[in-house]
Order: structure tokens, then sequence, then C-alpha cells
């Protein structure tokens, strides 16, 4: 899910489709549309959430068409989907192949239906792979939860919300059809869809195993949740994250940096066309959150992550935002301050909960 709490939309990217850039702007929902010849894409709509819909994109091929993410598993978000493959003139019968950027629900959770309709393989990066079970399982995620539950401790979230906080991703479960993957997708791989040259770009952060997909002969980059038209991916320490998630996102933002493509493909907002300027931003971005965090455990002599997440800037005040986003907010701080600890700037006093000085 997207950092909806803190916007990012100083810099104005230009829209590759004005239609979806006036349909996410004015609170609406796109149309399908056809980006390039034999390119389409569907919007999906997410129940309950601000981002409102995910951008699925279909790809034709000589005997059908592989999509790229799903959407949530609900009946309106299948209907959706099938729906939007008929204006383009296909069945969900005709999905040969469903590469799944990562495993957030508004991406994943469709892709064991859509296989059981059509028989059509699911790739995944195995780095997210390694996560479905713990993550989806109803008999494994009460060890996630309780994972969850001491890293908020340690971080300083008050008692009275630490239970409501720690399971506050169970509301969203069962948005998914738990389903293993077909195909293992590696950091370079070429996909051999015939009529495409389209190559996997291990790009983690917003999750272990989230993929970009680049068509450099058609000089697209198809993003998922990793560089959006307005708002930043979260990128957060958690359970299931790396051990410094933001290194990890800044690293693979350098990566997409070098591509020389045309238009940017995401799975949320619209299509944009600057690649280059809104990675750009997005590092400074986030080097100017580094160092309003680095200010703010400066101005203290010891000092937990929750209360660091009640001093920060967010785009509404601390005390409107709902418990499960407080949570986001706290997670992704402590990415931050994870960061900062790598480079030495501040350091960890380990307790219940830990504290942060600076180094």
């Amino acid at each position: 899910m997207q950092n909806y709490i803190r916007y990012v939309a100083k810099f104005v990217v230009t829209p590759a489709s004005e239609a979806q850039r006036d349909a996410w702007t004015g609170g609406g929902f796109p149309d399908v549309e056809q980006v390039r010849p034999g390119l389409w894409s569907i919007p999906v709509p997410i129940p309950i959430n601000p981002l409102r819909y995910v951008l699925v994109y279909a790809l034709e091929l000589p005997d059908g068409v592989a999509i790229i993410d799903a959407g949530w598993n609900t009946d309106e978000a299948y209907d959706a989907l099938v729906a939007g493959l008929g204006v383009t003139g296909y069945a969900v019968t005709d999905v040969k192949g469903v590469l799944v950027t990562h495993i957030h629900p508004d991406h994943y959770g469709l892709a064991g239906r859509v296989r059981e309709a059509s028989g059509a393989w699911i790739a995944l990066h195995p780095a997210d792979a390694r996560l479905l079970r713990d993550r989806y399982d109803d008999e494994a995620v009460d060890t996630l939860v309780a994972r969850e539950r001491t890293l908020l401790l340690r971080c300083g979230v008050p008692p009275a919300t630490l239970e409501e906080l720690a399971g506050a991703s169970m509301m969203i479960r069962r948005m998914v059809s738990m389903a293993t993957p077909d195909r293992l997708v590696e950091d370079g791989e070429e996909l051999r869809l015939p009529g495409w040259d389209l190559r996997a770009l291990w790009t983690p952060g917003h999750s272990p195993g989230h993929l970009c997909f680049v068509s450099p002969g058609r000089r697209l980059l198809f993003s998922g949740d990793h560089v959006l038209a307005k708002i930043t991916p979260m990128v957060a320490v958690h359970p299931q994250s790396g051990p410094n998630p933001l290194a990890d996102y800044l690293d693979s933002l350098a990566v997409v940096r070098k591509l020389e493509v045309d238009e940017v493909l995401p799975a949320h907002e619209y299509r944009f066309l600057e690649l280059t300027e809104r990675v750009d931003y997005v590092t400074a971005h986030h080097d100017e959150r580094l160092a309003e965090v680095e200010r703010v455990v400066g101005a203290h002599d010891g000092i937990d992550c929750w209360t660091v997440a009640t001093r920060l800037t967010w785009s509404r005040p601390w005390e409107t935002i709902p418990p499960y986003m407080r949570r986001s907010a706290n997670n992704e701080t402590l990415a931050h301050l994870v960061w900062l600890e790598a480079k030495g700037r501040v350091v960890r006093e380990p307790g219940e909960p830990d504290l942060w000085r600076l180094g």
C-alpha cells in the first residue's frame, strides 16, 4: 500500500494520458485505454482505500494476453477485470500469464482466481514468494502478528493501541486468494512473451521482491509501486522487510534512473513521461525526510521511534490519522532511523522501547 499520508506533489510530471490524470485528480475512475498497439491499461477498483484503483496492464500475445498485476480479490474487482479485458477483445480465459510486481493484496490478490479461470501461470520474484505463507496462511499469520507486536513495543507504541496496531493488516488478508507462483522471476530475466522484449528488474524497498518490467524496444517501464506520478510508496521496517529497506529502495531508484524510456506505466494514479526527473525528486525528498528525522532525534537525549513519528511533518495532523495508518507512519519512520543508523548518524540504545540519539 502507498504512503498516502505524506504526499510528494511539488514536482509535477507530464501525464502520458490526460484522461487518466483527470480521473485521478478529480476523484473519478479512468476508462480502459489502449496505451500502444497490443497494450492496454485496465483500472481495477480497490475497496475502502484512498488509492481507489490499481492499473492492470494487458499485453497482447499471439494466443491471448498476459497481465501485469491483477487487483484485490473481491467480486467487484474481479468483475471489473473481466469487463476490462472484454473491452480489449479478450476474456479472462484468454489470460496466459500473470506477472505480479509484488505480493501486496492490490497486486497479488486476484492472481489465484485468474489462474483458476484460465490456467494462467503466476510469476513472482523469489524474495516475495518466500513471504507468502507467513503473510497469508491462516496457520502462520499469528506468528507474524506476534513479531509485529514485538517490533511496535520496541518502537514505543503506547500499550493502549499496541494490540490494535499489531493486527491492523488482518482486515485486508481476505482480499487475497492464496496462490503459490508457478514461475520465479530473477533480476535481469528476459520474460518469454511472444512479441515482447520484456526484462525483469528487481527493485526491492516497497517489498523485498518488488519487480519492475522494462521493454527496451518500446521504451516503456512498468513500474509497479516503485515509481509513481505523485505519491511515494511506503518503505518501512516490518517483520517481513529487509534489514534496511530504505537503502534497498534508494539503490533500486538509482537502477531505474539509468533506463532510457519514454513512458512510465505505474500501478496507481496515471502514466507519465519524466522518469529521471521523478526519481531525482523522490530521492531528494527522502534526503529531506532523513534530515528531518535527524533533527527530531537531535532535539532529545534519547527518543523512541513512535515519538519521532508523532513529531514529523505529515499531510494531516497526527491526531487525525487512523490507527492502521499510524502504524505505517511509525514503521516508515523506523526505516529512516535504520538508514541513519547504518550511516553512523544516529545510534540505538536497545530496550523496550529502543531509544535513539545522534551518533
